[in-house]
């Protein structure tokens, strides 16, 4: 058995071969950036004005009551006009490159227009007001994104403005998300009073969806040889295989001495956690294939998705892990010599993240997710925690 850090660790030491492709830039959005963004000129390209009113030379301002005559308009798209006399003024559209020969811009609402005059009605005007300068975001042949981010709006915003209708993304590995279990009917059946429907592979894909990872879904009924030649198969036509049931240590738990058989090499198997004790985890000798074989209870499926192999495919991304911690609002107990992970109610208070637990019935009872925000882990070397303690904090729902 090993502990949840020495589990993460073996996880995170071991990277999948990622691929990547070029995409349209508005299919784009929620994928993984894979090349470097440079900008292809000045950001912004020109002195640009920040607010409509008038451009004026800011040594040329007196006082507040001091009248320019308005010499043209500058609208925005437009080349730059000269300003002719330092003394006078040219009015300026938010967006419009900076006319020649001024230095501040005044906003409308700082002045009073009338009859081809501005009035100042403001008591100082300084030399780069409103003025957004040339090369103040970005120089040219800067690096404005990074490979390894994660594509928003804001980044398809960036990729049009230097010119690129597509980009390269990275490409999840082939994924296999597979049940287990003769007890398990599919979602349409009505199940006998012995069966229940699977939901802990559509709970898997609908998590990896989030991150934009799609899957093949797969079922194995509790026969040896039947799991053998499936898993066979499966590792020959994926990358990934992410189990869920069938690596505890009851008769039909078949999925750990098959995967052996097929040279997958375990790398851990029991974690000392709750819920998740049983979980599995194993690479062909190359690396090239993955396996995470994780317990059938529906909340450890669950928390070891989140706490485990969302991390470790966003880190071979490029994308760290960012922990979070949460404060308790009540004091629990926890007398195994295992990490807890408590389910959770969250929510922000005075720029503090509260925990509320909410136990419910045990690994089992997924039921009681819908009335929670993620885990606190709570760790191994205490049985009590206290009120106003803070731990680390798994969210699954953002």
């Amino acid at each position: 058995m090993v502990s949840v850090q020495e589990a993460f660790r073996i996880i995170e030491s071991v990277d999948a071969r990622i691929e990547n492709e070029e995409v349209d830039i508005l299919t784009s959005r929620g994928r993984v950036l894979a090349e470097s963004i440079m900008a292809d000129r000045d950001f912004p390209p020109f002195n640009r004005v920040a607010m409509d009113g008038i451009a004026v030379q800011a040594s040329h301002f007196k006082g507040s009551g001091q009248l320019f005559s308005i010499e043209a308009v500058q609208a925005a798209g437009v080349a730059p006009l000269v300003l002719k006399d330092p003394n006078n003024g040219i009015e300026v559209m938010t967006g419009s490159v900076l006319p020649e020969n001024t230095t501040a811009v005044v906003r409308y609402e700082d002045i009073e227009m009338k009859e081809g005059w501005a009035k100042i009605l403001i008591n100082s005007v300084e030399a780069g007001k409103n003025i957004h300068f040339q090369g103040i975001d970005a120089k040219h042949g800067s690096e404005l994104l990074k490979s390894g981010q994660k594509i928003s709006a804001a980044e398809v915003a960036l990729f049009a403005s230097v010119g690129k209708k597509s980009v390269r993304v990275f490409n999840f590995p082939i994924t296999a998300v597979i049940s287990s279990g003769d007890e398990l009917v599919e979602i349409d059946e009505i199940p006998e009073a012995h069966q229940i429907r699977k939901s802990n592979i559509y709970s898997l894909q609908a998590a990896m969806l989030e991150i934009g990872w799609k899957s093949d879904s797969f079922h194995f009924l509790d026969d040896k040889e039947m799991v053998k030649k499936s898993l066979q198969k499966l590792l020959k036509s994926h990358d990934i295989l992410i189990l869920s049931g069938g690596v505890s240590k009851g008769k039909f738990d078949f999925i750990p001495e098959a995967l052996e058989e097929l040279g997958i090499r375990k790398l851990f198997h029991q974690v000392s956690q709750r819920p998740g004790k049983p979980f599995w985890f194993g690479t062909s000798e190359d690396k090239s294939k993955i396996v995470f074989a994780l317990p059938g209870n529906p909340v450890s499926t669950f928390l070891c998705f989140y706490k485990y192999i969302k991390p470790w495919v966003m880190n071979c991304f490029g994308i760290k892990h960012k922990p979070l911690t949460a404060q308790l609002t009540a004091d629990v107990n926890f007398s195994p010599t295992l990490t807890y992970f408590l389910q959770v109610r969250t929510e922000i208070q005075n720029g503090i993240l509260l925990a509320y637990p909410n136990t419910g019935g045990g690994s089992g009872d997924f039921a009681n997710l819908k009335g929670v925000d993620g885990f606190l882990e709570l760790p191994l070397e205490k049985s009590e925690f206290k009120t106003g303690e803070v731990y680390p904090y798994i969210p699954f729902r953002q």
